[in-house]
């Protein structure tokens, strides 16, 4: 059972990582290339930048997306190392 959460884990973390990519291109295109870079280097400042300019970049459906696959890539994996420990 601790395999199948460590699966969903990994489903959502990738999908994390995808909303990740779209909303570091509205970075570089908004801000420029060193914003970009930031945003590469430390994620939280793009995801914090996605959520202040969610009207702005248009990222009504990324954003809310991003912060579920967050949550569920962190529930699943810690289920699925609970579960496995066992």
């Amino acid at each position: 059972m601790g395999t199948i959460f460590s699966l969903l884990g990994g489903i959502a973390g990738l999908a994390s990582f995808v909303c990740f990519i779209m909303v570091l291109i509205k970075l570089f295109q908004d801000k420029g290339v060193l914003h970009g870079i930031l945003g590469i280097i430390c994620s939280i400042y793009t995801f914090i930048y996605g959520w202040m300019n969610v009207e702005k970049l248009n990222n009504r459906n990324i954003m809310p997306a991003w912060t579920a696959a967050i949550i569920a890539s962190v529930v699943f994996n810690m289920l699925g190392g609970f579960l496995s420990s066992r």
